[in-house]
C-alpha cells in the first residue's frame, strides 16, 4: 500500500465524489458497473488500499475476506459460500465472493484480480491448477488459502477433503449390500481432474479388497459433473447393455440426473440398482428416494478455510504453509436401501 495515497486521490483520478467512491469500496449494491468499474481502475492504478471498516483503522484491516469459486449455479458451490459466510460472519468478518466460471484464464485472472486490494485474505477454490502453479501461488501478495485436491508441496495453505477414503466407504457400503456390479460414475478422461482420481482410487481400492477384479468396463466417463452429465451417461450405459446393480456417483448431481434416467427406465431405486453420491447437497434429502450420499463437511471446510487465513493474515508469509484434510460422514439413506442414518466419519489433518 502506498502510504501517500488517499481516498481523495481515487475520488480525483476517478473523477467521482469521495462519497461515491466510498461506496465502491463498501460494496454498496446501488452502483452502476460503469462507475464501479471506474473506481476499482483508479484503486488499481493508484495502487490504493482500501480500509473498509472503521473498527480495524488501527490494524489497518478491512474485516473483509474474498472467496474465488468457479460459480454459484452449481449448488455444492452456493453451499460452501453459505458456509464460509457464516463462519466468517461468527468471527466479525464480510465475505466478497467472486464467482470466476471455468477454465484456467479465469482462474489465473482472478489471482491478478483488482479486489485482491479490497479484502484481508482470499480462499481461492481452484479447478485447474496443478502442483506446477505452487510458485504462482506463492507470489500472491495477499494472504491466500486454496481450497482443492491438488498439493503445492507444502508450499501454499491449503484445505482438502477426503475423497479417496469418501469413496472408499461409499463403494464399501454398496458392495456390503451385496452388490457385485457397481459403477464408478463418472471420471474424468486421462483423470485430469484431481477430485475424480482421487474418488476413482478410492473406488478401485473398495472393489479389489473386496476380492473383485477390477472391470474398466464399469468405469463411466463424463465431461461435466452435473445433472446432465449424469443423465448423458445413464442414457449411453443402458443403450450400450452395460449390466450394473450399483452406481457410486461421483457427486450429487451425477447421481440425480442418473436416478432420472433409471427410473424412466423401469429400474427401482434401490430394488434394481443402488446408488450413493457425494457431497451431501441439501436437495439429497428431499429427493425421491432419498439419495445416500458421502457427506465432506462443508462446515469443517469452511472453518478451517476461514481460521487457516486469519493464521495467514496474522502471521505473514514467513509462517510455514499447512495442509488440512477435512473429516467425511456416509449418509446412508434409500437409494441405496437405508433409512436415514451415519455409517462412517474419518478426521485427518496434516
Amino acid at each position: 500500500m502506498a502510504l501517500s495515497v488517499t481516498i481523495r486521490d481515487v475520488a480525483r483520478v476517478s473523477g467521482f465524489s469521495i462519497k461515491t467512491v466510498s461506496n465502491v469500496i463498501n460494496g454498496h449494491p446501488q452502483l452502476r458497473p460503469e462507475t464501479r468499474q471506474r473506481v476499482e481502475d483508479a484503486i488499481e492504478e493508484l495502487g490504493y488500499r482500501p480500509n473498509l471498516s472503521a473498527r480495524n483503522l488501527r490494524s489497518g484491516r478491512s474485516g473483509v475476506i474474498g472467496l474465488i469459486i468457479p460459480d454459484l449455479t452449481t449448488a455444492y458451490f452456493a453451499e460452501l459460500a453459505d458456509a464460509v459466510m457464516r463462519t466468517a460472519a461468527a468471527r466479525g468478518l464480510a465475505v466478497l465472493i467472486e464467482p470466476i466460471g471455468s477454465g484456467r484464464e479465469n482462474e489465473l485472472a482472478a489471482l491478478r484480480g483488482q479486489h485482491r486490494h479490497m479484502v484481508d485474505g482470499v480462499i481461492y477454490s481452484s479447478l485447474t491448477l496443478g502442483a506446477g502453479d505452487a510458485d504462482l501461488l506463492k507470489s500472491v501478495d495477499t494472504p491466500l488459502v486454496v481450497l482443492g485436491d491438488t498439493s503445492f508441496d507444502g508450499q501454499v495453505d491449503r484445505i482438502t477433503m477426503a475423497n479417496t477414503a469418501g469413496a472408499r466407504a461409499a463403494t464399501e457400503h454398496l458392495l456390503a449390500a451385496g452388490r457385485r456390479r457397481v459403477l464408478a460414475l463418472a471420471a474424468h478422461e486421462g483423470d485430469i481432474v484431481a477430485s475424480a482420481e482421487l474418488r476413482l482410487a478410492g473406488y478401485r481400492e473398495a472393489i479389489e479388497a473386496a476380492g473383485l477384479a477390477f472391470d474398466p468396463q464399469l468405469v463411466c466417463y463424463a465431461d461435466s459433473w452435473h445433472r446432465r452429465g449424469g443423465a448423458a451417461s445413464m442414457t449411453k450405459l443402458l443403450e450400450d447393455g452395460v449390466a450394473f446393480d450399483g452406481v457410486f456417483a461421483f457427486n450429487d448431481t451425477l447421481a440425480l440426473g442418473a436416478m432420472r434416467v433409471l427410473q424412466e427406465s423401469g429400474r427401482r431405486i434401490p430394488q434394481d440398482v443402488a446408488i450413493v453420491g457425494f457431497d451431501d447437497l441439501d436437495e439429497t434429502r428431499y429427493s425421491l428416494p432419498a439419495l445416500s450420499t458421502v457427506n465432506p463437511r462443508r462446515d469443517d471446510i469452511a472453518t478451517a478455510a476461514v481460521e487457516t487465513l486469519l493464521r495467514r493474515i496474522e502471521g505473514g508469509p514467513e509462517l510455514e504453509a499447512i495442509e488440512i484434510e477435512t473429516g467425511f460422514s456416509l449418509e446412508i439413506r434409500e437409494s441405496s436401501g437405508g433409512s436415514d442414518q451415519k455409517a462412517t466419519s474419518a478426521t485427518n489433518a496434516a
